[in-house]
């Protein structure tokens, strides 16, 4: 399925893609950044089809030409959003660097097998033309463009702006917000131009969380709690829902794929908890928490008690499950949403984490559970890290899941990721009355890469997928 099948239904290109053929290769990004090596960032190209000689096998790999990128989360030139524009053709991966503030603009068009790099924007051309820097989140507009959120400015303190693109030379052409309206921080965010809103989320000050985390920063004020609410005509904050403190560090924000929802749900991590969020009749918009994971009383860990700390989200493409990774207790969670606002857990599965019961760390008093789980060893490999990078198939029978984070706080929580690299799992899913269960036969181990272990992060399929694309 393509951006362009049927470019003047966008309902029906919305309900189609649920119907897209099998994912075949993924692409990842891979860092070295805070490892033992000293070897530059690369795409890893991995096959993923069970008929194929080379499934489970990284096919191909591009290496960054700088060092110290800390490549994290990539998007597409064109997506859905682009309907009814048949020129467009998603064949541009858009892979911003976290901290070298480097964008690299990767040609997957000419051949989706061996990735190829088309352009790097240097971080200059985002200092001096937007003052901001630390690129995250990339999603493509219907313009033509390409818009991409920012964690700071130059200097390492936080500035949630926006960068955009031009769509063909990739030059950046400035700010999307307007002068004097960027958030105190960034970092994701959604748009959702049939109720004119764009919505932004927080992390926290590049120059707190670049080398680890320290709680301390926290109650300093150097992390977020807050949702922006942007015009998405006029490109201003129109609104800011602060969270509170069980709403700290909001990362992924996801709306509902139905473009005429006006509601989806954010992950807020140091808390563990989840929100939706939802327009209200007088036309503004408000958040409620209606998701809690209780934090887990220890000992032989850095606090005496430990969060769960929810650190990516998704929707299944027809709205009805949510699934988020807990990445220090170490499981997964499948949640039905049928009902939006009282969701109702369906489906888990542990994948490493803190608190197995051979570990240092001893759970003195735990909500959820009897007993701490067992380490999780998959085709002769014990799982290091924990669930975070999540990503489902477009039928929704396959969630894959890598296990790092980012590096400097997998260096701090799972120093063992550093040493042994991250893996790749896939997680078989029951779409009917829901549940989770470890794909045996299935590991990307990259603690095996040529050049040494390396952090696998976000996957991403080729055609699109449900964090990828938004449909208008």
């Amino acid at each position: 399925i393509t951006i362009s099948d049927f470019p003047e239904q966008p309902e029906v290109n919305y309900l189609i893609i649920l119907q897209g053929p099998r994912e075949k290769i993924v692409y990842l990004p891979c860092i070295y950044r805070n490892t033992e090596n000293r070897k530059p960032d690369y795409l890893a190209t991995v096959d993923v089809d069970p008929k194929s000689a080379t499934y489970c096998k990284v096919i191909h790999r591009l290496p960054m030409p700088n060092m110290n990128d800390e490549l994290h989360h990539s998007g597409w030139n064109a997506c859905s959003s682009c309907y009814g524009d048949t020129s467009k053709k998603r064949n541009r991966l858009i892979l911003p660097s976290l901290i070298s503030s480097r964008i690299y603009i990767i040609d997957v068009g000419t051949d989706s097998r061996a990735p190829r790099l088309h352009k790097t924007v240097e971080p200059v051309e985002m200092f001096w033309k937007c003052g901001l820097a630390n690129p995250h989140t990339s999603h493509c507009l219907g313009s033509g463009q390409i818009m991409i959120s920012t964690l700071g400015d130059p200097l390492g303190n936080g500035k949630g702006g926006f960068v955009l693109l031009d769509g063909e030379t990739f030059e950046i052409t400035g700010n999307w917000e307007l002068p004097g309206e960027a958030a105190p921080f960034g970092y994701d965010f959604w748009y959702q131009p049939r109720h004119n809103v764009m919505m932004s989320t927080e992390w926290g000050a590049p120059k707190v969380l670049a080398n680890g985390f320290n709680p301390a920063d926290v109650k300093a004020g150097h992390y977020g709690q807050r949702i922006h609410v942007w015009d998405w005509t006029t490109h201003k904050c129109v609104q800011t829902l602060d969270l509170g403190e069980e709403g700290a560090i909001p990362l992924e924000i996801r709306f509902l794929h139905d473009p005429a929802a006006a509601e989806g749900y954010v992950g807020c991590a140091l808390q563990g908890t989840v929100f939706h969020f939802s327009k209200t009749l007088k036309g503004d918009w408000t958040a409620e928490r209606i998701i809690k994971v209780p934090t887990k009383k220890v000992v032989g860990w850095i606090l005496p008690e430990m969060p769960s700390l929810i650190t990516d989200i998704l929707i299944s493409l027809d709205d009805r499950f949510l699934y988020f990774s807990n990445w220090l207790h170490g499981d997964i969670r499948q949640y039905d949403i049928t009902d939006k606002r009282n969701p109702h857990m369906v489906g888990q599965v542990f994948l490493g984490g803190s608190i197995q019961n051979d570990g240092p760390v001893k759970v003195l008093e735990d909500k959820e559970l009897n007993r701490q789980p067992s380490p999780r060893i998959v085709k002769g490999k014990r799982i290091p890290g924990s669930p975070q990078m999540l990503q489902l198939s477009l039928d929704g029978k396959r969630l894959y899941v890598t296990t790092s984070l980012y590096s400097a706080w997998d260096k701090q929580f799972y120093p063992e990721l550093i040493k042994q690299g991250s893996v790749m799992l896939q997680i078989d899913v029951d779409t009917t009355k829901g549940g989770l269960k470890v794909n045996e036969n299935f590991l990307v181990d990259f603690g095996e890469e040529p050049e040494g272990p390396a952090l696998a992060h976000e996957v991403r399929y080729p055609g699109g997928d449900c964090t990828s694309d938004i449909w208008l």
